[in-house]
């Protein structure tokens, strides 16, 4: 049995047909079941539908097989103890920074609000920039705008929701698509299910990425 955790919505949504490709097709619809644990049309394939932020850990551990999770979380967490071995290419974005449009700040010291506690310290101390990280787990656009923080780190999209609250997105940090990550005793003892698992995987994203646009 090989189990994959993934975190529900976009990134679920744009791996279904990745994981079709190598014949994963849940039989149940996250979204009309309370169930957490998925079976699929392989009978050796199960997922887990799980928070995001915890698809690495559920991984590392060896409670999932495999997962897939964006390299924000990935960086956030530390996955040294992940193989990495494909970029899927989906659910594209762009960690920034953002604050108020046209606010500029040469305070000595910046409060920043992100849930990316880590990345946040790691990119400030990079450029040389003193930087007190406030922890928030939602509405990032809020801060700036009550004085809470000067700006914030957040994953960027279309930029709607910074704009919709006055505020504008300044510098990049990574870009950020969806990683398969796979957990070290599997590779090992799993090797040749993991191994034609990636190579379906890796060969539908390939015809995707040279399809004509």
């Amino acid at each position: 049995m090989l189990t994959i955790a993934v975190s529900k919505g976009r990134i679920y949504d744009d791996a279904l047909p990745l994981l079709a490709a190598a014949g994963v097709v849940p039989t149940v619809d996250p979204d009309k079941s309370r169930k957490l644990i998925l079976p699929t049309h392989r009978e050796d394939v199960q997922l887990l539908v799980i928070r995001a932020t915890d698809v690495p850990t559920y991984v590392e551990y060896g409670a999932a097989d495999l997962g897939i999770a964006g390299k924000d979380v990935l960086v956030e967490y530390g996955a040294e103890g992940l193989y990495e071995p494909l970029d899927l290419g989906i659910a594209r974005c762009r960690l920034m920074t953002a604050a108020k449009v046209g606010v500029n700040h040469e305070r000595p010291r910046l409060r920043v609000a992100t849930k990316y506690v880590k990345t946040a310290q790691r990119y400030f101390a990079k450029q040389g920039v003193q930087a007190e990280i406030i922890k928030l787990y939602g509405s990032m656009e809020l801060a700036p705008l009550v004085g809470l923080a000067d700006c914030i780190v957040d994953l960027v999209d279309t930029g709607n929701t910074l704009r919709a609250n006055g505020l504008e997105p300044r510098e990049l940090i990574m870009d950020v698509s969806s990683r398969l990550v796979v957990n070290k005793a599997t590779m090992k003892m799993k090797h040749r299910a993991v191994s034609e698992f990636i190579q379906l995987v890796s060969q539908f994203v390939s015809n995707q990425a040279n399809a004509p646009r």
